[in-house]
């Protein structure tokens, strides 16, 4: 399929390409296999979200669009909250499940996912041509969900028939041979650029580019190609190949002058030079910047009020593009045809002497190979006659000649007088369409003035919006995780990182993996409690972030839950805990044999805080130690334990920190989810101190 123009009249990527499937297939394979499903959501009837888990690496988020795209993206996606029936289905089968393999399909647009779950190997094939489907198949390869079910001429995608590809839609390029690519000429007079596409599986945008990388002019009748056309073809399009499966990526997304998203690439191409180049450090990221930007461009046009009238201007562009070129073409075809012609029977015994050489050897190949041979060296010898000879296509018969410095082909099977009547016939064809052309460029351009006309200040009011719109897309952008945000953790007032665990896991963790011997540990004098690291990096932390680290530990122990109004917490040094237990004790998992002297902190009250900070015209809620967090905001609301739990202690908490501040501000705080402030509240469960509230 060949690429859309935009309102510009320059391609603008619609979807995928197999080349585009074959780098994204090998990024995945060296970043996603042998990752766990986390989950899976559905955020449109043709996108599906993969959240994967792989251990040691953050989470990945893989987008498949169903006859579209495929690629990793790291912009945060807004999700249903019920979930559609195939995405349900999908998670029932596939959730937990491992990636085994990930293999494109014959260089097609078609990736199959293969999963081991409890039930055995499952496969999850994404196709990315036409329509586009993703369908589940089990491992009787039956299909067992598709999130389009059809019943077509070569193949049914229905519940619990056997899975089968859909034909390919040419020839694989990894596997074609140069004498393969012969088989262009059959295509008779159809140009080459759209031959190609039919021929091999590389699409409208990578046949162009081959022939701009072999120098041939993609309006080109096949049946005109030369041997040496037909040879650099081929090594254009193995030029091609040759990168994508040896790795030597170049991926960017191509930008025009004022800087609307063009497409992504994952290597440089011909078709492209002149245009802005944004290089990325893989394609799967190109691509997510490409469809996140593309996106953003189409919801900003949708908001101009002249929507309508730029659209008919775009289109009244494209149309007097394409019927420009068409003139240029058809006088040039018009007058070219002609000429063959006329040449035909200006020469006509040259030629006629020239055709009998290869007629009379026609039993033999030998003999014709042999004609071949000697007219070859007629004119290497440096004879020059007014006809020369210049190729034979043995396979489709037409012998290529040179006439007045103009190279035609003529058939073999036909006589001479047929051979100049073909050329006339496309001559006259190209003549007659000229006059219908001429009128119709003429009419499209005043269409065009008149529409320009009324479209005014269009632009000045799309810059805005395009602005803000592209400032939302940043905040949407996920970012990753640092190591201690997978605990509880908080920034104690004296600015000391302070790390606490979460469960037993996080606990043992914590202190293997990333506590240092000069760090402090904290605990709280009861059973059920998390280790509080306070990280010094080298510095000795005061009272007020031991204090702080101290609250931290207390607030989250089982204290909190029972209701305790303080507890007794120590302080000791990583080297005094050791998981090594006196004969017939044992440590469980997430709990520590602490030797040596502890410090203690004496009479710690359970006490939280929860505050909001405005940044950049953006809320982010902080929570932790009322000294920390009255360091960062003067708008936080203090929490002690009590009889409020889940949504009503959060929700609570929302309503009293929006009095806090301005009206303005108070929708959003509102508005905002009640989950973004659950892990700064012990067990989900307490009351508010009224008495001790920040001010505004």
């Amino acid at each position: 399929m060949f690429p859309e123009n935009n309102h510009d009249g320059k391609v603008l990527k619609k979807e995928i390409t197999s080349v585009d499937v074959a780098v994204v297939n090998q990024e995945l394979n060296k970043t996603i296999l042998d990752a766990r499903i986390s989950n899976i959501y559905q955020t449109d009837k043709k996108t599906l979200l993969i959240k994967l888990h792989k251990s040691g690496k953050p989470a990945f988020h893989l987008v498949v669009e169903a006859g579209k795209r495929l690629h990793l993206t790291s912009y945060a996606v807004e999700k249903p909250k019920v979930p559609p029936t195939f995405c349900m289905a999908l998670r029932k089968h596939l959730r937990n499940g491992r990636l085994t393999s990930i293999k494109q399909h014959k260089f097609e647009r078609i990736v199959t996912f293969a999963i081991k779950t409890k039930a055995g190997e499952m496969k999850l094939v994404s196709e990315l041509f036409g329509e586009g489907n993703i369908i589940l198949v089990d491992y009787a390869n039956k299909i067992l969900q598709a999130l389009s079910y059809r019943r077509m001429r070569d193949r049914n995608i229905l519940r619990g028939e056997d899975f089968r590809h859909a034909p390919s839609s040419g020839r694989n390029p990894l596997k074609i041979s140069r004498e393969e690519m012969d088989e262009l000429s059959r295509f008779g007079d159809m140009e080459v650029v759209r031959a190609l596409t039919r021929f091999l599986s590389v699409g409208g945008v990578y046949a162009e580019e081959i022939l701009l990388r072999a120098r041939v002019n993609k309006k080109t009748p096949c049946d005109e190609l030369r041997d040496d056309e037909l040879d650099a073809i081929f090594k254009g399009m193995q030029d091609i190949i040759r990168r994508v499966v040896n790795g030597r990526f170049e991926p960017c997304v191509i930008l025009d002058s004022d800087g609307t998203v063009v497409d992504a690439v994952p290597i440089r191409l011909r078709r492209y030079e002149g245009f802005r180049h944004e290089a990325y450090s893989s394609f799967n990221e190109a691509l997510d910047e490409f469809y996140a930007k593309a996106a953003i461009a189409k919801k900003v046009a949708a908001h101009v009020e002249t929507k309508e009238l730029k659209n008919e201007a775009d289109r009244l562009k494209r149309i007097i593009e394409g019927q420009e070129e068409a003139l240029v073409e058809a006088e040039k075809k018009a007058e070219r045809n002609k000429r063959i012609g006329d040449i035909i029977y200006a020469h006509l015994g040259e030629l006629q002497v020239l055709m009998d050489k290869f007629s009379a050897g026609k039993e033999s190949e030998k003999n014709r190979s042999q004609i071949v041979s000697e007219t070859e060296a007629e004119k290497k010898a440096g004879l020059k006659p007014a006809v020369f000879f210049v190729s034979l296509n043995r396979k489709a018969l037409m012998l290529n000649v040179c006439v007045e410095d103009l190279s035609f082909a003529l058939n073999l099977r036909k006589d001479l007088f047929a051979n100049a009547a073909r050329f006339y016939e496309r001559g006259k064809k190209a003549k007659h369409k000229l006059e219908g052309v001429r009128v119709a460029l003429e009419d499209s351009r005043k269409k065009l003035e008149e529409v320009e006309a009324k479209i005014g200040e269009a632009g000045a009011l799309e810059k805005p919006k395009s602005v803000e719109a592209l400032e939302k897309l940043a905040k949407r952008r996920i970012k990753p995780k640092k190591w201690f945000e997978k605990f509880r953790w908080f920034v104690s007032s004296d600015g000391f990182l302070v790390v606490g665990g979460k469960d037993a896991v996080s606990n043992e963790v914590l202190i293997k993996k990333h506590t240092e011997p000069t760090d402090d540990v904290l605990h709280a004098d009861v059973v059920g409690a998390p280790f509080v690291v306070v990280k010094t990096e080298g510095k000795k932390p005061g009272e007020r972030t031991l204090r702080e680290a101290a609250e931290f530990a207390a607030a989250f122990s089982r204290g909190w839950r029972e209701g305790y109004g303080s507890v007794d917490v120590f302080c000791v040094k990583p080297e005094q805990l050791s998981k090594g237990a006196p004969s017939g004790m044992f440590v469980r998992r997430g709990a520590f044999m602490v030797r040596g002297k502890r410090n203690w902190l004496r009479g710690v009250p359970l006490r939280t805080a929860v505050g909001v900070v405005v940044e950049d015209d953006a809320l982010r809620f902080v929570g932790g130690p009322a000294d920390a967090v009255r360091a960062k905001t003067n708008a936080y609301v203090m929490i002690a334990p009590g009889d409020l739990s889940g949504k009503e202690i959060l929700r609570r908490v929302l309503d009293v920190l929006a009095e806090k501040k301005p009206k303005e501000l108070r929708e959003k705080i509102l508005k905002a989810s009640a989950e973004e402030i659950r892990e700064f509240v012990p067990f989900t469960k307490g009351r508010i101190l009224e008495n001790v509230l920040g001010t505004k």
